[in-house]
């Protein structure tokens, strides 16, 4: 087996499918580019002869069963759906990566001795609907029906109607497999560390809690020319300050810390009137859950102190609080040990991001890989790993689900 060329053919065709007319990818849940490109990674995956099944809501496997331990299985994946107008790595290359790292070990090394699996999740970006993780919240069984049974895209299809008319359904039950030994996930980074630093890959180790906030403030609207300085409630300038006063603090924290006003809306957003309301974000992420609540805590009070010394009312919605959530110890030695052996240039690294693993490590042992990104740039068109760093993931995928399903 090529291995590289079997990988870059792959990684061409499924990156044909969800093409979009403005440049990159869009490939939405429950659209038929997202059904073609599942039957596609289902008809190679047939082609070696692994066994392959949609579950009830579209998430597809290929298994080939353990000589000696058929019941312990090592899985593999990502996801296969994209955002609007992304790039070609995003989710797909974990699956691409997963389903040609099992074929290699097979030419290679025969049956192994654990089952080895591989999952292509149905959606992750929650891109289409307002919903996020529903191939790894159905696969673990935490999907909670009731949230999506109503809720409908951006252009009127409900979620519910589509799911059907792709062939798939809710699970009867929400029921967790007990037969996952390891799960491990190779994905780009979306950042530029490992660029910069002059590594292949990245082992991670963990993945950092996040606290997202919808935050309003609520001065006074007046004339531009005819209101005095002293009499204003200007609420631009009081967000100015809480932003600048923040990310001061942020950055005199440093690393694994960042801290984003990503959003910003001012009314009435007219060049000749003191705005008097403004609507803004902030995103917040650590890999310590303590030291996220207590920073994000010092930060809430700090925002109350500033706007009321201005006359300001403020509403603090803290609409998102996710915790870090930490790698699976063995088998992050695991990917160190292969990593070592094979002289892989690494670093073991968080991740700022969140991934199907964040769901998927509180039921199974879980751990990622990372490879670079050109510029650090993802969910854009321009998103690109060279190729050798994406053969040298594989890899090292593949040598760490040999040392986990053949030893």
């Amino acid at each position: 087996m090529n291995l590289a060329d079997v990988l870059k053919k792959r990684i061409d065709d499924l990156s044909s499918i969800g093409n979009d007319p403005t440049g990159g990818m869009t490939r939405l849940l429950y659209t038929d580019s997202w059904l073609q490109a599942q039957k596609y990674v289902e008809q190679q995956a047939k082609d070696f002869d692994l066994k392959t099944h949609f579950d009830e809501v579209g998430n597809l496997f290929g298994r080939v069963e353990g000589s000696e331990l058929p019941a312990e299985t090592i899985m593999s994946g990502s996801h296969i759906d994209t955002v609007v107008n992304g790039g070609s790595l995003d989710g797909q290359y974990g699956v691409i990566a997963a389903m040609t790292a099992i074929e290699y070990l097979l030419a290679e090394h025969g049956q192994p001795k654990r089952s080895l699996e591989f999952i292509s999740m149905a959606e992750e970006e929650g891109s289409r609907f307002p919903t996020v993780f529903w191939g790894s919240k159905n696969f673990v069984g935490e999907a909670d029906v009731d949230a999506v049974k109503d809720i409908a895209d951006s252009e009127g299809a409900k979620f519910v109607d589509e799911m059907h008319r792709q062939g798939f359904d809710f699970k009867k039950e929400q029921t967790r497999r007990d037969d996952i030994k390891a799960f491990v996930e190779i994905h780009i980074e979306q950042g530029n560390v490992l660029e910069n630093q002059k590594l292949q890959v990245g082992v991670v180790n963990n993945i950092a809690g996040q606290r997202r906030y919808n935050i309003n403030l609520k001065g006074e609207a007046n004339h531009a020319g005819t209101t005095p300085m002293s009499y204003r409630h200007d609420t631009v300038y009081a967000f100015s300050k809480i932003c600048s006063e923040a990310i001061d603090r942020a950055n005199e924290v440093g690393d694994p810390l960042v801290l984003t006003f990503g959003k910003v809306i001012p009314k009435p957003n007219t060049v000749n009137v003191v705005p008097g309301e403004v609507d803004f974000t902030m995103d917040c992420r650590h890999t310590d859950a303590e030291f996220l609540k207590k920073f994000t805590g010092e930060l809430e009070e700090r925002m109350t102190e500033i706007a009321k010394s201005m006359g300001i009312e403020i509403t603090i919605d803290r609409w998102m609080d996710e915790a870090p959530v930490p790698m699976n110890t063995a088998i992050v030695e695991t990917i160190e040990k292969k990593a070592d052996e094979g002289n892989y240039k690494y670093r073991v690294m968080h991740s700022g991001a969140g991934h199907d693993s964040q769901v998927i490590a509180p039921h199974y042992p879980t751990a990622m890989i990372f490879v670079p990104s050109i510029n650090g740039i993802s969910h854009n068109p321009a998103e690109k790993t060279e190729f050798p760093d994406l053969l040298e993931g594989v890899k090292l995928l593949a040598d760490t689900l040999y040392e986990l399903a053949y030893k």
